[in-house]
């Protein structure tokens, strides 16, 4: 039942707009009002689908559904009764919260109350059908994408990952008919409210054109693909060793099963089969450290909040550790993908994560708690800036604290009883290569594809040959087994059943090494750029709290320039970080076919 609260609203909201003259202190007045109303919907939404997350069952499916339900219907009606302050002279603050109350919605609801209600509903049920998700083998064990997760970066048998890899995409063919209907349900939101489509919307969100947008990822792709390409022709040709020409063509894709990912968008995994030769004593395994220390996951998150602290940041408060998951709960279906939580917008920050006692997930929480510090630094802002200063900064924040895990950094914590004299670089280059270049494409190719179904390019017939065209396009991999339309490759990743931007991603692995760049140089660190850590540098911290601070309230060049001094984003900085590696790569490839 709708509250009384918002009753009011919206007899307040129609009486309001039935004024003939509109003003820029009724604009004002107006916004006022709908922040107030749509950061009180925020904590309620929170709320319910924090539940969901953690505990998966119909009635908390019901539960979040109607909360996103309500929040979706009062900011479109927001969104429509706004238009009548369209073309008011506002100041540049006031105009710029009514462009983000436009973008507000990652999938706009159609104003009709069945519909959207369906789609709210469509939409909670994708994503738990992804958290409930498991592939059940031969002898009867039932996997979940935790455990899957693990098998595929561990296992060398090419039968057993090709099982498994099919097992886990066998999830999703039943959410295809849904995931249709939530486009078509979503494009009529968007085009109610003046976009062209759903994709259309999400372009707008970058303080440029769509099509400026989509240009400007394009110059980006281009200024990294030569480092993909390099690194590519290097694991295919080693793989190809390791599983023979038959199954890694020497001068096709790599299939996709074979690179220690369910989805094949980082290969860190597979660095033991390279044969790169380690200086002895200079390699730094990550997981012995923690293993070694006896570390919980408890314990492992606090090293990342450590690293903040060091920087200057407050400590995160005592609901932080009372709130968040940490670890899978044995009695229940969890969504386990990780994530960073801010409940209230002010101090209720919270992850949640199945953390497992290894190096990604030592990573990973860097990356979470960069979002809940990030959330903390712009917790004073009016509510509509509340948020990064766009989608890549909120990711790349705490990567970028995550490049400054070096081996100095994990002495100085007492990780590493000593920094190792051997020269161990190219190694270490690789090893970091497999995780952020080689996600590049794969960043880049999943809005792809879904900008082109948001537009009716690509149509529900060809969902998934056109999946498959794109990553073969842009990652150079392929399936281990025969696709059809049959099957939803797409639904088989999180951010496409859970309808998450993820262009976000891309930027951010880029934006990463530029707030590193920075950081670095505002520490007064000398030195090959790969080798910094600012672990302990309050001048860094206050720099990069500078740029937090600001959230949404500015374009996201003034924030960007805040910390770096620049304006565009630009991948000068990754690829002064992996020089060393491009030019052995290279040295190595020589006399390899580079593409596919």
């Amino acid at each position: 039942m709708q509250s009384l609260g918002l009753v009011f609203l919206f007899l307040a909201m129609n009486v309001y707009a039935q004024k003939t003259a509109s003003t820029a202190s009724e604009a004002q007045e107006f916004m006022n009002r709908a922040e107030a109303q749509l950061a009180d919907l925020n904590v309620k939404v929170n709320r319910a689908t924090w539940v969901q997350e953690n505990f998966i069952t119909d009635d908390t499916e019901a539960m979040a559904a109607d909360a996103i339900d309500e929040v979706a219907a009062v900011t479109s009606e927001l969104v429509e009764q706004a238009r009548r302050f369209e073309g008011l002279a506002l100041s540049p603050e006031l105009a710029r919260k009514f462009m983000l109350l436009k973008l507000s919605l990652t999938a706009p609801a159609p104003k009709d109350a069945a519909l959207r209600r369906e789609m709210t509903e469509i939409g909670v049920s994708l994503s738990s059908d992804y958290g409930k998700g498991k592939y059940c083998r031969k002898n009867g064990e039932c996997l979940d994408i935790t455990a899957i997760e693990k098998l595929m970066s561990s296992s060398r048998d090419p039968e057993e990952l090709k099982e498994v890899w099919a097992g886990w995409h066998a999830i999703a063919p039943p959410m295809r008919q849904r995931y249709s209907r939530f486009v078509d349900l979503s494009n009529q939101g968007a085009r109610e409210i003046g976009f062209k489509d759903t994709g259309a919307l999400w372009r707008s969100g970058y303080d440029m054109t769509p099509e400026e947008f989509s240009a400007d990822l394009e110059r980006l792709w281009n200024q990294v693909k030569p480092l993909y390409l390099s690194l590519h022709t290097f694991v295919r040709w080693k793989l190809a060793e390791k599983y023979g020409p038959k199954l890694v063509p020497p001068d096709g894709p790599i299939p996709a099963h074979l690179l220690g990912n369910p989805w094949a968008q980082e290969w860190g995994n597979v660095y033991d089969l390279l044969g790169v030769q380690e200086d002895k004593g200079g390699g730094v395994n990550i997981t012995e450290l923690l293993k070694k220390k006896n570390l919980d996951a408890k314990g492992m998150v606090k090293y990342g909040e450590g690293f903040f602290t060091s920087m200057g940041f407050a400590p995160l408060p005592p609901t932080f550790w009372e709130r968040s998951l940490f670890t899978k709960p044995a009695d229940r279906d969890v969504v386990c993908h990780a994530s960073a939580w801010d409940i209230d917008s002010f101090d209720d920050l919270r992850v949640k994560m199945c953390i497992q006692v290894r190096d990604t997930d030592f990573v990973t929480i860097h990356h979470e708690l960069g979002h809940n510090f990030y959330q903390r630094a712009y917790k004073d802002q009016p509510f509509l800036f509340k948020n990064g200063a766009n989608d890549g900064f909120h990711e790349a924040i705490g990567d970028a604290i995550a490049l400054a895990i070096t081996p100095e950094y994990l002495h100085k914590v007492g990780l590493l009883e000593s920094v190792p004299q051997a020269s161990n670089d190219i190694p270490e280059l690789l090893k970091q290569a497999l995780d952020r270049v080689a996600f590049l494409p794969f960043g880049l190719m999943i809005d792809q594809w879904r900008w082109k179904v948001f537009s009716g390019e690509i149509a529900p017939s060809d969902y998934n040959k056109s999946w498959w065209e794109l990553r073969l396009k842009y990652q150079g991999v392929a399936p281990p087994v025969a696709r059809s339309e049959g099957d939803f490759d797409p639904g088989a990743k999180y951010h496409v059943a859970a309808n998450v931007p993820y262009t976000r991603y891309f930027l951010a692995f880029i934006l990463e090494f530029q707030f590193y760049r920075a950081l670095c140089r505002e520490s007064g660190y000398k030195g090959p750029l790969h080798g910094c850590t600012f672990y302990g540098s309050k001048e860094a911290g206050a720099k990069f709290n500078k740029m937090l601070a600001m959230g949404q309230s500015k374009p996201w060049p003034d924030a960007l320039e805040a910390l770096t001094g620049g304006r565009q984003i630009d991948a000068s900085a990754i690829l002064e970080y992996f020089a060393p590696l491009q030019k052995w790569l290279d040295a190595q490839n020589r006399g390899k076919r580079v593409g596919w």
